[in-house]
């Protein structure tokens, strides 16, 4: 179910969207994410999150996120998508990926990290944006409550059109809440230069 896709846990702080780190690695890939309220551009991080970013980039090739929308919304915490239709069906996804919350990268404003029901191992493509600095949302330990969610990019370009998205006035529709009233579809990710 898609509502399980995300299970709050965890703890730790640190890199900042001005910091140094792995936003130094020359041949990281950068994707554009079009979205109906304008375009993101984001950093993923190979060096530090090689499965997550390599499974996120085969639902780019496949075209996989185009129509998908933000169907989690909730202000000053993070909005998620990349999973459901404007209709609320979830897409069939790849098998789940190990989770690589452990790399030391942390969900701060701005960063992408990958969404999961309260199986670590458990993410496929929906993904999340955190609007601001989570820090319960690192990785603090082995055990499933404390495991974190896996920080694999960050907005380079596009931050307006985050926090634009976090502001959208949200309800309920059915067993889902904090849906945008108005749809935020996810129209296109590109990757810039060509093959991942």
């Amino acid at each position: 179910m898609a509502l399980r896709k995300f299970v709050l846990m965890g703890v730790v702080a640190a890199m900042t969207l001005g910091s140094a780190g792995p936003a130094d690695a020359q041949d990281n890939p950068v994707v554009v994410l079009e979205t109906s309220l304008g375009s993101m551009t984001v950093e993923l991080f190979r060096d530090r999150a090689p499965i997550t970013v390599d499974n996120f980039l085969g639902y780019v090739e496949d075209g996989f996120f185009e129509g998908t929308i933000f169907h989690r919304v909730i202000p000053n915490f993070m909005i998620q998508g990349g999973g459901l239709t404007p209709t609320l069906v979830e897409k069939a996804t790849r098998p789940a990926i190990r989770n690589e919350a452990a790399n030391g990268l942390t969900n701060d404003r701005g960063t992408l990290a990958m969404a999961r029901t309260p199986v670590v191992d458990s993410a496929t493509a929906q993904f999340f944006i955190n609007l601001v600095d989570n820090p319960f949302l690192n990785h603090s330990g082995t055990d499933p409550q404390s495991y974190g969610y896996a920080v694999f990019g960050r907005l380079t370009e596009g931050l307006d059109v985050l926090d634009g998205i976090g502001a959208v006035r949200t309800q309920r529709q059915g067993p889902h809440q904090d849906v945008p009233v108005e749809p935020v579809v996810i129209t296109s990710v590109t990757l810039q230069g060509g093959t991942p």
